[in-house]
């Protein structure tokens, strides 16, 4: 072990002899007292050094030529009354060392006797340090004291105060009263305040409290439970200083205790509500995840433990919202929570991840019969209606299933399976359930794709317009065009509208799809009009979406303006199913496309469950046949009489009739004899990209 390096020692001399100070300089340093000695002879030369210098040790010769060490002494106490002050003079007498001892002499040494002078400063150095570690301490507690009292006093706290050497504890009035005690009712054990912490929260405590104390913390400080006397738990803050002696053992500690009850409750109600739904109070999308996470972990370690995640979505909740407003709507969606609660078991749950979506986690279940079972349970509590201000709403969800013997690594990953797998419930129709399978994944991956293809697609021009004639039955002449949408993806070759139309629709690029394709129909046309047989008519399609625009009467009257079209060349094809969801404004808005010139035509007209209502409530110019129908018409004599009926629907309404997916001879003949008088379909052409259409426009020979 290394030796400590000598002490390094500044010392002022006064001293007459220059003999006798270097006598003194080397006795020091021969006993490892390692000095830088100043050594001064006159009354300036002391006062000056005094004032200038920071000395730990001050020698002086009582007798010097016109100064002596007592007025030296009285000196050395105004300036620097904690620098040990020593005689060491060879003159001075009993009496008169007494009396410089009384006026604050730390010591005198005889210098016969100068062997005695290390041991001396040693000795003078050790009980200044004592002392100034004493006022040290004293004037830390002071401070703390002050401290705290002036703390207790602006924040209501109570103060306590642990005297080590007797064992007792000063508890304030204030201290008591917080928890509901009045001054006699505590005594001064620390086992009053322990005794009454909560036992969960007592070994922080303990091991905070003991961490001050051995001098690893420099400060106690500490949040726990404690028991009142009438009101259960109160949450105090407590915070505390030891003093220490000067080998730095603790002798005394204080402190303060705040009540912090009301901030921890407020501090929970946050922590409650980052995790759980405000309107149903289930847990949300965060909370869920979380214990998605732990039934993973456990299943990680239990390889049997399986679960099941249910993705529950309302159908046509929108409509709700639409039709009674969000007031009612948000009462279905806690009423639909507290229904679906009912069905489940104390171990599974229930979260709401927003807007009309919930999901479950099954836990411990055996296969997937249980999930089944789980499902039918819920779906046949939806069989009754729900009643909201009057109003009886019957509803249906649509849910996906995702099982955990998937082997999931990630709670976000089951969970975007279970939704996966609604949405494939969904497009079923209401009321489905589907179990996920990686397939639905890989699907979904094709979509998202074929979403970030059409996007580029869109800024950078991929998009085509395909056209196929409607033609007169009895001569196959040509009458008009209806444009069809294709998409040139840049790998996978010439989309039809069925791999990209719903995902425009979703996503919201159709009205800007929209757009492009009637701009580049109706360019098309102005081109067409310098053929010797240009086409009669050009019919576009309008999504659900383009019908709902505010702004497509005006977009498309600045269309036909740029293009020299005019309205009564252009068709407008609109589906049952876009008519069923329009808003009320949807007719004003059909109504000025009439009064631009412009056909409305009826598309897919049969397969909605009130066609005939449609003729009466909008302006319709003309119904097209859906091809499920005419597919059939050689076969079934049912299909061949709905043909005859809508037929004559169009001839006594006076509206044009047009047959869909006419591909044989048969067909046409059969469509013929029905009296159906226009035809659409593969038997005289596909769809043809711009530049083939021209060879069709010749008159019939």
């Amino acid at each position: 072990m290394s030796q400590p390096a000598p002490l390094q020692l500044r010392i002022l001399h006064l001293e007459d002899s220059a003999a006798d100070a270097e006598l003194i300089r080397s006795l020091l340093r021969a006993n490892s007292l390692e000095c830088e000695i100043t050594r001064v002879d006159t009354r300036q030369g002391f006062e000056a050094a005094l004032a200038a210098g920071n000395f730990h040790v001050i020698l002086s010769d009582f007798t010097l030529p016109g100064y002596d060490g007592m007025a030296a002494l009285e000196k050395a106490r105004a300036l620097c009354p904690d620098v040990p002050f020593l005689f060491v003079s060879g003159t001075i007498g009993e009496e008169r060392a007494v009396e410089g001892l009384k006026q604050g002499a730390t010591d005198f040494v005889i210098k016969d006797r100068v062997a005695r002078l290390a041991p001396a400063v040693r000795r003078a150095l050790h009980d200044a340090r004592e002392r100034g570690a004493r006022r040290d301490a004293e004037e830390a507690l002071r401070r703390s004291e002050e401290r705290y009292a002036l703390a207790a006093r602006g924040a209501n706290d109570g103060l306590w105060d642990w005297d080590m050497a007797e064992d007792k504890v000063f508890f304030s009035p204030r201290w008591k009263e917080m928890l509901g005690f009045g001054c006699a009712e505590i005594g001064d054990r620390l086992e009053e305040w322990l005794s009454r912490v909560h036992p969960e929260d007592l070994p922080g405590l303990y091991a905070r409290l003991h961490a001050h104390l051995d001098g690893d913390s420099q400060d106690f400080e500490c949040e726990y439970r404690i028991a009142h006397r009438s009101s259960g738990e109160r949450w105090m803050l407590c915070r505390g200083l030891a003093v220490r002696a000067a080998s730095g053992r603790p002798m005394r500690m204080v402190g303060s205790q705040t009540d912090i009850t009301e901030r921890k409750q407020a501090e929970q109600q946050l922590l409650h509500d980052a995790l759980h739904d405000a309107l149903t109070g289930l847990p949300n999308r965060t909370s869920f995840l979380d214990r998605l996470s732990q039934g993973l972990a456990h299943a990680t370690r239990r390889p049997e433990f399986r679960f099941a995640v249910l993705f529950l979505d309302l159908d046509r909740f929108k409509l709700v919202n639409d039709s009674l407003g969000h007031a009612i709507g948000d009462q279905l969606l806690v009423a639909v929570a507290r229904r679906v609660e009912a069905c489940l078991r104390g171990a599974d749950t229930l979260a709401r991840l927003g807007g009309d979506e919930f999901v479950v986690l099954l836990h411990d279940i055996e296969d997937l019969r249980d999930a089944r079972l789980a499902v039918e349970r819920i779906q046949r509590a939806f069989d009754e209606p729900f009643r909201a201000e009057g109003h009886e709403v019957f509803a249906s969800l649509s849910i996906g299933i995702a099982l955990s013997q998937t082997g999931y690594a990630r709670p976000e990953d089951m969970l975007r399976d279970a939704d996966i797998a609604m949405y494939r419930a969904k497009a079923a129709g209401p009321g489905r359930h589907e179990i996920f399978d990686p397939a639905m994944h890989a699907r979904a991956l094709y979509q998202l794709r074929l979403e970030n293809d059409l996007r580029r697609s869109l800024a950078t021009g991929g998009f085509l317009l395909y056209y196929q004639p409607v033609v007169r039955i009895a001569d196959g002449s040509v009458v008009g065009l209806e444009a069809l949408l294709r998409w040139q993806h840049p790998e996978l070759g010439i989309l039809p509208p069925a791999e990209f139309l719903a995902i425009a629709e979703e996503t919201g690029l159709m009205a800007p799809l929209g757009r492009w394709g009637l701009e580049e129909g109706l360019r098309q046309m102005r081109a067409w009009a310098r053929l010797k047989h240009p086409p009669g008519r050009l019919n576009v399609n309008l999504s659900p979406r383009q019908l709902n625009d505010a702004g497509l009467v005006d977009a498309l009257a600045d269309a036909l303006r740029a293009h020299g079209v005019l309205g009564g060349r252009l068709g407008i094809e609109i589906t049952e199913t876009a008519l069923m969801e329009a808003r009320d404004d949807v007719q004003r808005r059909l109504l000025a496309l009439k009064q631009l010139g412009a056909r409305l035509i009826l598309d897919d007209f049969g397969t909605g469950y009130s066609s005939l209502s449609y003729l009466h409530r909008f302006p319709i110019d003309e119904l097209k046949i859906d091809a499920s129908f005419v597919s059939q018409i050689e076969r079934d004599a049912q299909k061949a009489e709905l043909v005859r009926s809508i037929v004559a629907i169009g001839r006594n309404l006076r509206k044009t009739v047009v047959a869909e997916g006419v591909e044989t001879a048969a067909q046409r003949d059969r469509l013929a004899e029905l009296g159906c008088e226009y035809g659409q379909g593969y038997y005289w052409a596909r769809p043809m990209p711009a530049q083939q259409v021209p060879s069709l426009l010749q008159p019939a020979a």
